[in-house]
């Protein structure tokens, strides 16, 4: 076993930060991890935390008491933030840095992983910026974002970079094949229909529910015969978006309420000392701000599926010879190829990223996949 393990085809970025962690002396206390989704950057962050925090091995050896408190983010000197909502202020960044401040009390470095660190506000992003100009001798900043360019240039200029790659279909089913016990033919269907995206395949692979989701996305464009029908699938990816969402933060929300209510002092009887509204009330929103969260990744999740039928589609129209996503729709893809053409296609896939901003623009969910699914019937 290695810390290592988890990063699929990163062998480069494996071997960058090995050798990093190798020159502990002249190390960067400011680490950028950019790649797609999916590549793992947060997988990538955590190994090199626990490497630097090995008490075995500065390669990391992955079955120390470290490695594996780190590995299972319950290390004294390691902070994971994982920024809930839809984004991450400044009053939490200021407590985030102030603790950041301190020696490390076991291991070898004070690590503050954060993940998703696109979503600071500029305000957040100036209060990082001035703890990442000069960092205590023995703190290290691990930040995680699609691209470098979702951070301030300034930010980007004090950290080393750290590029993951889309990891090929091939050892994503592998990983599917040895680790979760998958059999070959569905591991390799997962792995491309999730475009190198290992957590999005390994669910594909052992839920059935996700699997429906998303064969239902891509029946969207045999839907679309009409205004009516058009609208129809429009509610009725919205709809899904939503279900997803309150299964994957009900759960959660419960076990952080009830855990909060005990915290504060919660009777037997159900009763609630006095000042412990405010507390509550925090939590709620705290709470409504990631279910609204849950809600775009699961629909913007839905809208990259069925980007890559038209994909296929456009595959085909011009003979490109790449290898389909959507293997098992082979026959439905080249009937579609045939009846349109690569700019009526090229719309199409326009028209799914616009519907993409609007959503990060916090445009209504509904209104914003109503206008897709109009303008894929008549691109």
């Amino acid at each position: 076993m290695s810390v290592w393990d988890d990063l699929v085809g990163q062998g480069p970025v494996v071997e960058q930060l090995r050798s990093a962690v190798e020159t502990d002396g002249k190390m960067a206390h400011a680490w950028l991890f950019t790649g797609p989704p999916g590549a793992g950057r947060s997988a990538a962050a955590r190994a090199f935390a626990a490497a630097l925090q090995c008490a075995e091995s500065p390669r990391g050896c992955g079955h120390c008491a470290s490695c594996h408190q780190v590995l299972q983010g319950t290390h004294a000197d390691l902070e994971v933030v994982r920024p809930a909502g839809l984004s991450y202020g400044v009053k939490e960044t200021r407590e985030l840095v102030l603790r950041a401040s301190s020696s490390p009390s076991g291991g070898r470095w004070q690590i503050v992983l954060f993940e998703d660190a696109d979503r600071a506000t500029e305000a957040a992003a100036n209060a990082l910026l001035k703890a990442i100009e000069e960092p205590p001798p023995r703190t290290v900043w691990l930040l995680c974002t699609p691209s470098p360019d979702d951070l301030l240039v300034t930010i980007r200029s004090r950290c080393r970079l750290v590029t993951l790659r889309t990891p090929p279909v091939a050892a994503v089913a592998e990983v599917l094949v040895l680790r979760d016990g998958v059999d070959r033919e569905t591991a390799e269907l997962v792995a491309r229909a999730a475009q190198g995206h290992i957590s999005r395949a390994r669910r594909l692979a052992t839920d059935p529910e996700a699997r429906r989701r998303r064969a239902e996305v891509l029946a969207v464009p045999r839907r679309l015969t009409g205004v009516s029908p058009a609208v129809t699938a429009a509610e009725a990816l919205v709809k899904a978006a939503e279900a997803e969402a309150k299964v994957m933060t009900e759960e959660l929300n419960e076990s952080e309420t009830s855990a909060l209510r005990q915290a504060l002092g919660e009777s037997a009887k159900g009763r609630m000392p006095r000042g412990t509204a405010g507390a509550l009330k925090e939590l709620e929103d705290r709470q409504k701000s990631r279910a609204t969260r849950v809600k775009r990744d699961s629909l913007d999740r839905a809208l990259l599926d069925l980007a890559s039928y038209y994909r296929d589609v456009l595959t085909l129209q011009l003979g490109a010879g790449s290898e389909l996503v959507n293997t098992d729709l082979a026959a439905e893809l080249r009937t579609a190829a045939g009846r349109g053409t690569p700019e009526g296609t090229l719309r199409r896939l326009d028209a799914i990223m616009d519907c993409r901003e609007r959503l990060e623009a916090n445009v209504n969910p509904l209104l914003a996949v109503e206008a897709l699914t109009l303008a894929l019937r008549t691109s």
